[in-house]
C-alpha cells in the first residue's frame, strides 16, 4: 500500500513539474515574440526618423535662397535635424522627433506666405514627401505603443513577471513627448 502511494505521489509530482516547465516555456515564447515586436517596431520608427532625416536638408536648401529673412525658421530645422542620434535613448528621440516635427510645421507655415516658394514643384515634392514621412512617423508611433503596452502587460502579470525578473527584462519606455515639448507654436495667418 506504501509503493502505490509513493508512485502516485511521485507520478503528481513528475505531472506538476512538466506543467510547470510547460508554462515556463510558453510563457518564455510568448515573452520572446513580444520583445521582438517591440524592437521590429522601434526599428521600423527608426527607418522613417532616418528618412525624414535625410529629405530635410534638400528642403532647406530649395527654400534657403528665398527665405534669406526667415533663418530663425531655418535655423529651427537645421538644429532639430542635427540633434537626431538613431543610437539616443527612446526617450531623447522622442523629444528630438517632436521638437524637429515643431519646427518642420513652423517651416510649412512660412512655406504658405511665399508664393514663388509655394508654386515652386521641387519645394512642394519635399514637402509632401515629409508630410508623408511625419504621418509615417505618427502611425509607427502608434503601433510601437501598441506593442510596447502588451509587452509591459506580459511581463508585469504573472507568470511572465516572474520569467522576465528571472531574465531581467525590464519594461520598455513608450514613444512619448515630453510635456514640454507638446505645445505647438502659434503661426500668425492672415492677408498676406
Amino acid at each position: 500500500m506504501n509503493e502505490g502511494i509513493e508512485v502516485v505521489l511521485a507520478a503528481a509530482l513528475l505531472l506538476a513539474l512538466a506543467v510547470t516547465i510547460f508554462v515556463a516555456v510558453v510563457t518564455f515564447n510568448a515573452l520572446v515574440g513580444a520583445r521582438q515586436q517591440v524592437d521590429k517596431a522601434w526599428a521600423n520608427i527608426g527607418v522613417a526618423l532616418r528618412q525624414r532625416h535625410d529629405e530635410l536638408p534638400n528642403l532647406v536648401d530649395a527654400v534657403r535662397g528665398q527665405m534669406g529673412f526667415e533663418r530663425a525658421t531655418l535655423q529651427r530645422v537645421t538644429d532639430a535635424r542635427a540633434a537626431f542620434s538613431p543610437d539616443a535613448p527612446v526617450a531623447t528621440q522622442a523629444s528630438v522627433s517632436a521638437a524637429t516635427s515643431r519646427a518642420v510645421r513652423g517651416l510649412f507655415a512660412v512655406v504658405e506666405r511665399y508664393p514663388e516658394l509655394h508654386s515652386d514643384e521641387n519645394v512642394m515634392a519635399l514637402q509632401t514627401e515629409i508630410e508623408r514621412l511625419e504621418t509615417v512617423i505618427a502611425d509607427r508611433r502608434e503601433l510601437y505603443n501598441d506593442v510596447v503596452y502588451r509587452f509591459n502587460t506580459r511581463i508585469a502579470q504573472f507568470p511572465g513577471a516572474f520569467v522576465a525578473s528571472v531574465l531581467g527584462w525590464q519594461p520598455r519606455p513608450f514613444f512619448e513627448a515630453s510635456p514640454s515639448d507638446l505645445p505647438v507654436p502659434a503661426t500668425a495667418l492672415g492677408s498676406g
